[in-house]
């Protein structure tokens, strides 16, 4: 082993997936991609840390509600574009093409596209780290969704991550395809990113 940049510690323990969370203040409904989240019991009990910065925190903290929804890899370019634009910009329900469905105890809307959603309430606020803590209060599950590869953030945490990811996707069925199409050809294809 060698030593590292403390700064990177948490990429080694976060190995949950990444959210997108939706919140409604009855008016409008809004999505929010989230890296930094945890499961803390089983009763479900969870949370999510973001700040002020987002206008779905702010929501979530007023309503005292929202849903985690947990997307698959084929929904990932909207996944980095909804955390890259900001809910006064555009309505990212429409902008990115999700598709709602009508939750059952909360306000705030499942994403019909995702591999599964859980509805919550906010039961704790801890504030100087951002942290809600949340208990779920309805599981929905798409037992019709092919995909079930969920993105995990590494490295920095950051949007680019998500970017890499992608491109492993593609090159993925790059190779795939030209596995297909070159049949009893030897192909070696070898690529790193640092």
């Amino acid at each position: 082993m060698r030593k590292g940049k403390l700064e990177k510690a948490f990429t080694y323990l976060e190995s949950g997936a990444v959210l997108l969370v939706t919140s409604s203040d009855g008016k409008k409904d809004n999505v929010m991609t989230i890296s930094w989240q945890m499961v803390l019991d089983f009763t479900p009990r969870f949370a999510i840390c973001t700040g002020s910065w987002n206008d779905s925190f702010k929501t979530i903290l007023r309503t005292k509600q929202c849903t985690l929804c947990v997307p698959a890899v084929d929904l990932l370019n909207k996944v980095v574009g909804i955390g890259t634009v900001h809910a006064s910009q555009c309505d990212k329900f429409k902008h990115f093409h999700l598709k709602k469905q009508k939750p059952t105890n909360v306000k705030s809307p499942l994403i019909a596209d995702c591999l599964a959603a859980v509805e919550c309430k906010l039961v704790d606020y801890i504030n100087p780290y951002g942290i809600l803590v949340l208990d779920g209060v309805q599981l929905w599950e798409n037992p019709l969704k092919k995909e079930k590869t969920t993105a995990k953030p590494m490295f920095c945490g950051c949007f680019l991550l998500f970017f890499v990811l992608l491109i492993q996707f593609e090159l993925y069925h790059l190779m795939k395809f030209a596995e297909y199409y070159f049949r009893g050809t030897t192909i070696s294809i070898s690529w790193c990113i640092t």
